[in-house]
């Protein structure tokens, strides 16, 4: 799903909340807050609780790595869960660092997918090595199927590791920073049926 859909989505959460009553709860722990939207349309509900997020997201935690924030965010993790009638979207990034080299990191990693059904490797959006597909049929190919950018650097990280279909995802990205590594785990629901527009200005339904 490119950026704009999302803009688009969220255009339609702010008119439904401007045209009919909408409930805004907000609960703080520490550094962590949950954030819940209510409209008679749907709802939202964020939360950013560093360990809850990775629990969610069922992938292992590096030995020692640490939380960092994502680019220029402030949270270091999110858990973005969006119902909107049929159009379900949950979105669950956690990012961290290490001291290790990408290449340890890897190989943690493709052990950890093992239980998603085994991962493929990315890079510009091309395989790397085989296999180029999973056994549900997910590729790197981000044109392909219901693909959600959760960064602008999506496809230009040094390796992208994935496992799932296209509706459920669990991906990590690996980046080397100075001597050491750093890293997100993304975990994707995705709505079905739903169409998304091509870079030819069409439409074609997920």
């Amino acid at each position: 799903m490119r950026r704009n859909s999302f803009a688009a989505l969220a255009a339609l959460g702010v008119a439904a909340m401007l045209v009919a009553g909408c409930r805004v709860e907000e609960n703080r722990h520490g550094d962590s807050k949950d954030v819940k939207i209510v409209t008679p349309f749907g709802g939202m509900n964020v939360k950013t609780n560093d360990a809850a997020v990775l629990g969610s997201i069922g992938l292992p935690a590096y030995p020692g790595a640490v939380s960092v924030n994502k680019d220029d965010d402030k949270e270091r993790s999110a858990d973005v869960d969006m119902s909107f009638g049929d159009y379900k979207l949950r979105v669950k990034v956690a990012s961290f660092r290490t001291d290790d080299a990408t290449d340890k990191v890897e190989a943690f990693y493709r052990d950890g997918l093992r239980r998603f059904g085994g991962a493929i490797a990315c890079r510009n959006n091309q395989a790397v090595g085989s296999p180029a597909a999973t056994v549900e049929g997910l590729t790197c190919d981000d044109k392909h199927g219901g693909h959600v950018n959760v960064d602008d650097n999506q496809g230009n990280h040094q390796l992208e590791l994935k496992a799932g279909s296209d509706r459920h995802q669990h991906i990590v990205t690996i980046d080397p920073d100075g001597g050491g590594t750093k890293f997100s785990l993304v975990a994707l629901d995705l709505p079905g049926n739903i169409t998304f527009g091509d870079d030819n200005g069409g439409d074609r339904r997920q």
